[in-house]
């Protein structure tokens, strides 16, 4: 059994943690500003001016919606929830604020989140491991750890709501870059 003294202690890690948060937040930056390879994870709706119109007379707030959405177990397995869901179209979608789409709020939340995987790739690594670690070790331990992070909770979006594998699989390639980029700098700053 390992000695709690010979773990990396938080105070440690404060550099690694905030400067692998600020490489994420560039790198993934480039990626969706720069690179642009994201631009085909959505489709533009045919006739979308008509559908807005419509779709804002209906004065629906902000929020995660479906239809058709039964409203019990039992509406769910009658004949009319079947026929509806026959007919279609079935539709999940958010609804988000009228108004500019500002980034600013976004980018605050993005890069708050950063930080909060980098201290959670601090944790497992630190109570893995000691202040001798070598590079490799540590960065596989922050690697897993991130990785799982920015990528563990994607594959779901794809398995049970739809959304397009492709869009999948590029995010869970950007969360392999943030990942990498998140153990190389716990690996190079790692207290020795």
């Amino acid at each position: 059994m390992r000695c709690f003294a010979t773990m990396t202690s938080f105070s440690e890690l404060w550099l690694p943690i905030l400067l692998s948060g600020v490489f994420v937040f560039l790198a993934s930056s480039i990626i969706h500003m720069v690179l642009a390879w994201h631009k085909s994870d959505y489709r533009k709706i045919p006739n979308e001016d008509k559908f807005l119109d419509v779709t804002r007379s209906f004065n629906i707030p902000p929020g995660d919606y479906m239809a058709p959405r039964p409203g019990s177990r039992d509406e769910m397995r009658s004949p009319e929830f079947a026929e509806k869901c026959k007919k279609g179209p079935m539709i999940m979608m958010t609804i988000f604020p009228p108004g500019s789409m500002s980034m600013g709020r976004n980018l605050i939340l993005w890069f708050i989140y950063t930080i909060v995987v980098s201290f959670f790739a601090a944790y497992v690594a630190g109570r893995a491991l000691d202040r001798h670690a070598d590079y490799l070790e540590v960065f596989r331990f922050a690697g897993v750890a991130a990785f799982l992070t920015y990528a563990g909770a994607l594959w779901p979006m794809s398995i049970w709501y739809r959304r397009a594998w492709s869009a999948t699989i590029k995010a869970t390639i950007d969360g392999l870059i943030y990942a990498c980029l998140t153990a190389g700098t716990f690996g190079w700053l790692w207290p020795r």
